[in-house]
């Protein structure tokens, strides 16, 4: 038995943030260019920047930065922040989840015998 789950951040019933915008940003911050993060997530650039630039208006914060050449990009502090904070909810998720899944599994025992 498993919990399964998904968690993400929206505003204004919109997606702002998850997992998805997670891998984005990890990606640019280990390709420093949205073209080669989007051909490592096997999705297009068109998808990545919309997911990207939606965030950052939903937000109305920048997540990342280009050069001055324009030939990189880097994350902002901010984007740092917001993928270290949904990362640690995501862990403690986890452990909740993980607690209960053992609590149920006990539970069926129980009422099995």
């Amino acid at each position: 038995m498993e919990i399964k789950y998904k968690i993400w951040l929206e505003k204004n019933g919109k997606v702002i943030f998850g997992r998805g915008r997670d891998d984005i940003l990890h990606a640019i911050e280990e390709k420093s260019s949205l073209n080669a993060a989007a051909k490592k997530l096997e999705m297009s650039y068109r998808a990545a920047w919309g997911r990207l630039k939606a965030s950052e208006e939903r937000m109305g914060i920048e997540l990342v930065k280009a050069s001055a050449r324009k030939k990189t990009m880097n994350l902002t502090e901010q984007a740092r922040a917001i993928i270290d904070r949904f990362e640690k909810l995501e862990k403690e998720v986890e452990r909740l989840l993980k607690a209960a899944e053992q609590d149920f599994q006990k539970l069926f025992r129980q009422a099995g015998k």
